[in-house]
């Protein structure tokens, strides 16, 4: 029962910072793509640990591992001395980086989703008699 309660609590401390740290890190991409990268994390992280439908579970995971691949892509693009100019890569390349931007795109709408789904159920609380 006491693991229960540490699980649900640290789903509770983990997922604000989380969104936080994407919303955060989206003030620079480039240079924020760590921080939003660790936060999409917490975020799933906490998303399994708190219970929530297996559903959003997965969502949230994917959206985690798309960010991940493309961070890593940015990585080795960026160690390889980018791309374009006198890399000799073509700007095609960049194309391997869309995961990075998609996946922060769904992690955040499914955060607005949620965000809007709780208001409503507070509110539809509110109002109901008894």
């Amino acid at each position: 029962m006491k693991t229960q309660r540490i699980k649900h609590l640290s789903a509770r401390i983990l997922f604000p910072i989380g969104v936080v740290a994407m919303v955060v890190g989206a003030v620079d991409p480039l240079e924020g793509s760590v921080l939003i990268l660790t936060g999409s994390g917490m975020v799933a992280l906490a998303t399994w640990l708190g219970n929530q439908a297996r559903s959003v579970a997965l969502y949230r995971t994917w959206s985690f591992a798309m960010i991940a691949f493309g961070v890593l892509a940015l990585f080795v693009i960026s160690s390889m001395g980018g791309v374009g100019g006198k890399s000799g890569r073509s700007t095609w390349w960049l194309l391997v980086l869309l995961p990075y931007p998609i996946g922060w795109l769904l992690g955040i709408a499914n955060l607005i989703a949620h965000a809007i789904d709780r208001l409503r159920h507070r509110h539809a609380t509110l109002e109901s008699p008894g």
